[in-house]
């Protein structure tokens, strides 16, 4: 089992920038290396969307094309957690933020084991 509290999310105006973190916890905090961590998100209406994810040791990462060139993911294995830095907002990037791992690179949502509960990212125009 996998638990993974995301945190980080809030308003922002348009252009702002945030930060998220999902950090995992208990047991699996000792095997968070193994496992491959992506973020996906969900807005009102609309199908859960592939955001960005990172291999296992963060040498890979992948971005999704409408967030290419603003946003970056990272991880630090020793915390354990995996970050989502978010700049140049649009009002486009509101929704949940969830973060997710699987035991591979998936843009796929259901193509990974995990969810965290999400994070809510509202951007104001």
């Amino acid at each position: 089992q996998v638990q993974l509290v995301e945190s980080g999310g809030g308003l922002v105006q348009a252009g702002g920038s945030l930060r998220l973190s999902c950090t995992a916890s208990g047991r699996s905090a000792r095997t968070f290396s193994r496992w491959a961590m992506g973020w996906f998100r969900q807005a009102p209406g609309k199908e859960r969307e592939f955001v960005a994810a990172s291999s296992q040791s963060g040498g890979s990462t992948y971005i999704g094309d409408s967030m290419k060139g603003r946003f970056t993911i990272s991880r630090d294995n020793a915390e354990p957690t995996v970050y989502l830095q978010m700049n140049s907002l649009k009002p486009e990037d509101s929704g949940v933020y969830y973060c997710a791992t699987g035991r591979g690179i998936s843009w796929r949502p259901d193509g990974m084991e995990y969810w965290g509960k999400g994070t809510l990212v509202t951007v104001s125009s």
